[in-house]
């Protein structure tokens, strides 16, 4: 029987929260906490999913072609997906679905989890097309936001299937680059308040892409991806009260991004500067999409407060997990800090490779 472990972390977004859905760039990383897929072959002819962190088992016959899908059935979208491609399963697997990635929080749990069962599905059944780490993250965007009709973006798929540090620029033509692969001083620090996704998302989406919309109509040389920080106050006096602060948010955190990008360029990562831009990027998030809670706050001010460079909410907002950079010899001040102002969890992490297989035997 063969046994096949497949290991996806989870992810930090260091700047372009908000973006990716609106065609604009994102920096983001994978970081060292993961879900491992631990699957052995057996005579069943089903997927036996043992999930140990929730205590659920679920059972999915191998020839389910999922014809309906329920909302946000990973399992079942991706394999409908896979199955376009020509990964088509032909014999049963018990697998054991563990991980380190708190749920709910903003660091991708729900996509490394998918990432991880795409990555095992391809190498037990193999696929028509040749397996790379792209390809591989195109499954993830297509199985989680195409096929249930999401309203988020790539940023996910792409930082865990690539892995490292990631410029993922989502306007078409699609492309990505690995600007680097460490970053010390990296922090996650776990509010323990579950974040909100869809309902957040949908509407921060609909509000920005509306107030851009009404932009164009009475601009038609605007053009989001070529703006500045400058172009705020030409174009906003056509927008309505309530949607300035989104048109605001997009070209601010936008210009934040490529100062970022900049930064990654350099031959040597000056965190001081990256600190300050990350901490611009949240007041946006904070002020003006307003997305942070009174805990995420005091998680923030607390780390920089104990000397941390530059800190912000991490992902769609409303709780989940903060991202902060820190001299590294000041990691346990300021992890030390985070627990006191209320966190759940704080901890360093490091930069991580990206979903693979890890193990693949016969018993």
């Amino acid at each position: 029987m063969k046994k096949i472990i497949s290991l996806a972390p989870g992810r930090t977004c260091l700047f372009g929260d908000h973006q990716d859905y609106l065609g604009l760039p994102v920096i983001a990383c994978a970081i060292d906490r993961n879900i491992t897929l631990t699957a052995v072959e057996n005579d069943s002819k089903t997927f036996v999913l043992n999930m140990i962190d929730i205590n659920e088992v679920r059972v999915i016959d191998i020839s389910a072609t999922f014809e309906t899908l329920e909302p946000r059935d990973y399992f079942a979208s991706s394999l409908r997906v896979l199955r376009r491609y020509g990964c088509i399963p032909t014999e049963g697997y018990t697998i054991t679905i563990t991980g380190n990635i708190p749920i709910n929080s903003g660091t991708s749990s729900s996509s490394a989890l998918l990432m991880a069962w795409i990555r095992f599905l391809i190498e037990a059944f193999g696929i028509n097309h040749e397996v790379t780490p792209e390809f591989i993250s195109k499954l993830g965007y297509e199985s989680e936001v195409l096929e249930h009709g999401e309203p988020g973006g790539m940023m996910d798929h792409f930082s865990i299937g690539v892995g490292n540090i990631v410029h993922i620029n989502t306007k078409k033509p699609f492309s990505f680059t690995i600007v680097g692969s460490e970053l010390k001083g990296l922090i996650t620090g776990v509010s323990g308040v579950p974040k909100e996704t869809i309902g957040l998302l949908g509407n921060l989406k609909g509000n920005a892409l509306m107030a851009i919309d009404i932009v164009k109509q009475n601009y038609p040389d605007f053009d989001l991806n070529t703006s500045e920080v400058e172009d705020i106050a030409r174009y906003k006096n056509c927008l309505p009260d309530r949607l300035i602060p989104f048109f605001e948010a997009a070209l601010k955190n936008y210009q934040y991004t490529k100062d970022a990008l900049q930064e990654f360029e350099k031959p040597i990562l000056n965190l001081k500067k990256i600190g300050e831009l990350m901490n611009q990027h949240h007041q946006v998030l904070r002020d003006l999409l307003k997305i942070t809670v009174p805990r995420i706050d005091d998680m923030i001010n607390a780390a920089l407060k104990a000397g941390a460079y530059g800190a912000k909410i991490v992902g769609s907002g409303g709780g989940g997990s903060i991202v902060v950079i820190a001299d590294p010899v000041n990691e346990d001040l300021v992890i030390e800090a985070i627990l006191k102002a209320g966190a759940q969890e704080a901890y360093a992490v490091r930069v991580d490779p990206g979903v693979r297989i890890i193990k693949n035997i016969k018993i």
